[in-house]
């Protein structure tokens, strides 16, 4: 029996400590600081909103962790020492491993902004953001959230809720353009406006200025401009937190380097999670994906190569979802914001401004390639089929029915989406 040692209780973590217990009775500690007990992350803005309470988030009973033989202790590990194969904790202890996993997720990006350590300044996160907004919220009557990406549409909707005038800075000519094509980000940006946001667009943050107490007062854009907060939401993305491994010889880039099997350069040490980064992306995927599902999945592989053979880490086809505001979002495939050679857009957009609808697919083959989605469900599984069998753009179209997955009584559009697709040019 060996001890695995598992830094991080978030959804990679968790799930490599679940699957390891299904595979073996390997001793498994989970060390992590944040919570007692793992917990939806993306469930935070819904208890800040009041839809749940925080115990709602924990997916597992407490007696889970002793039931499975999963030791969880709360503590932060201050480095890693991977030649006696120890770690040393903040308090003061150290803990011995045979296998190490790191998973140690994300944390808020800060960019050197002159006031962003001010009382009144806070990411979106952890828990402990999640507490600091709810107590420095409280007496609030205006906002400011920097960095317009999901995270920064989450801390307005949240804002809105407890009716908290907000100004929302974002850097791009729209809104998550480099994401979005032209249509869907202009349509967002509009949604946004429409909600009551102070959306500024090309606009950048160069200081957070601090009152008499020393407390965030006020923050100054790259224009010049002044406004007044109570406030500040610093949301331009997260990046690896991976600090405390710094002197241990772990390869790091921006985050943990990994090979496809999640190993490290350093034998039985692997990493999985927001917190990886692979050494040749994936495709088209990004060397490090900060996403719940690819997390979820990174810590089923990890299992199966420490207790049963090594296996290769295949996230499959892209996709993901969110939420802008009340407008539901996904995508499956590849849609980039910029049309790629050979590639075809066809862009519908519903005359409500609320719906939009887009196709990627060759321009030479019709095979079809990606989709954006915007205030219409659509089922995964269809389009996971239709990517692994190379379907085209065609057998989409005529299916499409079939790829709706809105509720019953739910306004259809397929059929307007098809006879503007196929109208003569």
């Amino acid at each position: 029996m060996q001890h695995i040692i598992i830094i991080g209780n978030g959804i990679a973590g968790i799930t490599a400590a679940r699957h390891i217990r299904k595979l073996s009775d390997h001793q498994i500690t989970v060390i992590s600081a944040e919570t007692d007990y793992f917990f939806s992350r993306t469930a935070l803005m819904y208890v800040y909103m009041g839809h749940m309470k925080f115990e709602h988030t924990q997916p597992y009973e407490n007696t889970f962790w002793k039931d499975n033989k999963i030791d969880l202790q709360n503590d932060f590990v201050s480095s890693v020492d991977t030649i006696h194969k120890t770690i040393h904790l903040k308090s003061g202890g150290t803990r011995a491993y045979d296998k190490l996993i790191i998973a140690t997720g994300s944390k808020s990006n800060k960019f050197g902004w002159p006031g962003q350590d001010l009382p009144g300044v806070t990411g979106l996160y952890s828990k402990q953001d999640l507490d600091y907004i709810e107590q420095n919220s409280a007496n609030c009557k205006r906002a400011v959230v920097v960095g317009g990406g999901l995270i920064g549409i989450e801390l307005i909707e949240m804002l809105l809720s407890r009716n908290i005038a907000t100004t929302f800075l974002v850097r791009e000519k729209s809104f998550w353009d480099a994401v979005l094509p032209k249509g869907e980000s202009e349509l967002i940006g509009r949604h946004i406006r429409e909600h009551g946001i102070d959306l500024k667009l090309e606009t950048g943050l160069q200081e957070i200025v601090a009152d008499q107490n020393g407390r965030a007062k006020a923050i100054v854009t790259d224009k010049g401009e002044t406004i007044d907060c109570e406030l500040v939401g610093l949301t331009a993305g997260v990046s690896p937190n991976i600090d405390f491994l710094k002197n241990s010889g772990i390869e790091l880039g921006r985050g943990v380097k990994v090979n496809r099997y999640l190993q490290t350069n350093i034998e039985d040490v692997y990493a999985i999670g927001d917190c990886a980064e692979q050494h040749e992306a994936i495709g088209n995927r990004r060397p490090i994906e900060a996403v719940w599902y690819t997390g979820r999945m990174m810590g089923e592989t990890i299992a199966q190569t420490i207790c049963v053979s090594p296996v290769r880490y295949n996230p499959g086809h892209w996709f993901n979802s969110a939420k802008f505001l009340d407008i539901e979002y996904q995508t499956y495939g590849w849609v980039f914001a910029q049309p790629k050679a050979n590639e075809t857009h066809f862009y519908w957009e519903h005359p409500s401004g609320k719906k939009c609808v887009r196709f990627v697919y060759d321009t030479n083959t019709r095979a079809f390639i990606g989709i954006n989605v915007f205030g219409i469900r659509m089922r995964h599984q269809f389009f996971d089929k239709v990517l692994t069998e190379k379907q085209s753009i065609d057998y989409v179209m005529e299916h499409l029915s079939a790829a709706n997955f809105d509720p019953e009584f739910f306004a259809k559009h397929e059929t307007d989406i098809k006879n503007a697709f196929y109208q003569p040019l």
